[in-house]
């Protein structure tokens, strides 16, 4: 039989037996049963003793591990997704929007652009119906008002359709492309002449958003793909980890708007230093998260 539940006074015991400093017994009681034990799991698992990856992990803990720091990260995880949330949103309409404008007057007499072998792949074409412009799709208001108006149009203008579209829908449209011109209209807007790169950056976006979205962990992210190098300036150590991820980002929030840009820099450094009060947290952060030192 599997492992059994336990109760917040073993659970306890479990952590202290383990070596995990709990200084108010209560108190963690309170977090344990509002955020959970596994969840926390997450946060605490920097502060353990290092093991082989052909060996069974021991759970023990680092001396000096302390049930305190692993909830400040867990809260400085919890404050950065709803940052980041909020900014990776200016990013995504802006993309979007400059999509649906540079492409939509290079094509003026093809509104449903995004369905024409003359514009997009056809292999992007052919999944459209089964991955974008599903049933549950066509039953958003503005969609269906659309049809009702228009019963022979197959699919809205391009205006209405990328507007209800994902994030990561409209990135692939973006790769489905088929002028390299069409991309590099687009990518020239954030200051990026590599298509390729500008790819990449959104991809990594994507991840990040969805992580986010998801209410996964940032600290620690596994970011898919890695960051490629560009205008972004993401050194070799950073292109995995969180903090790459976060120039891209603010790479991205400037070309949007530089006092956006201005903000994020300064939400950013008022969550470092409102949850990064120890050593060990500082150490999770640069050795895992890839913040300078």
């Amino acid at each position: 039989m599997g492992q059994k539940a336990i109760t917040l006074d073993k659970q306890i015991d479990l952590l202290q037996s383990r070596g995990m400093i709990i200084n108010d017994v209560e108190k963690a009681k309170e977090v344990l049963l509002d955020i959970g034990y596994y969840r926390l799991g997450f946060y605490w698992f920097p502060f353990e003793k290092p093991y082989r990856r052909n060996q069974p992990r021991t759970h023990e803990f680092k001396e000096g591990a302390n049930f305190d720091d692993a909830v400040k990260l867990y809260y400085f995880d919890y404050a950065l997704r709803n940052l980041l949330q909020k900014y990776i949103t200016r990013i995504e309409v802006n993309f979007r929007t400059r999509m649906v404008y540079f492409i939509s007057n290079e094509y003026d007499e093809l509104p449903t652009w995004f369905v024409s072998p003359s514009v997009v792949e056809r292999s992007y074409i052919n999944s459209f119906d089964q991955e974008v412009y599903t049933t549950n799709f066509k039953r958003n208001k503005v969609i269906a008002q659309h049809h009702r108006l228009h019963i022979n149009d197959r699919y809205a203008p391009a205006w209405k359709t990328l507007e209800f579209m994902t994030l990561g829908s409209n990135i692939a449209l973006y790769k489905s492309l088929l002028s390299l011109e069409d991309k590099k209209n687009i990518s020239s807007q954030y200051g990026i002449t590599y298509t390729n790169v500008f790819e990449n950056y959104m991809d990594v976006v994507r991840c990040v958003r969805n992580t986010c979205a998801h209410g996964g962990v940032l600290y620690d992210i596994a970011l898919h793909p890695l960051i490629r190098r560009g205008p972004a300036d993401v050194r070799g150590y950073e292109d995995r980890k969180l903090y790459g991820a976060l120039k891209v980002v603010r790479f991205l929030l400037s070309k949007v708007s530089d006092n956006r840009a201005y903000d994020f820099d300064g939400e950013l450094a008022n969550l470092v230093q409102k949850y990064v009060k120890t050593d060990a947290l500082r150490d999770v952060l640069t050795q895992i998260s890839g913040f300078p030192t």
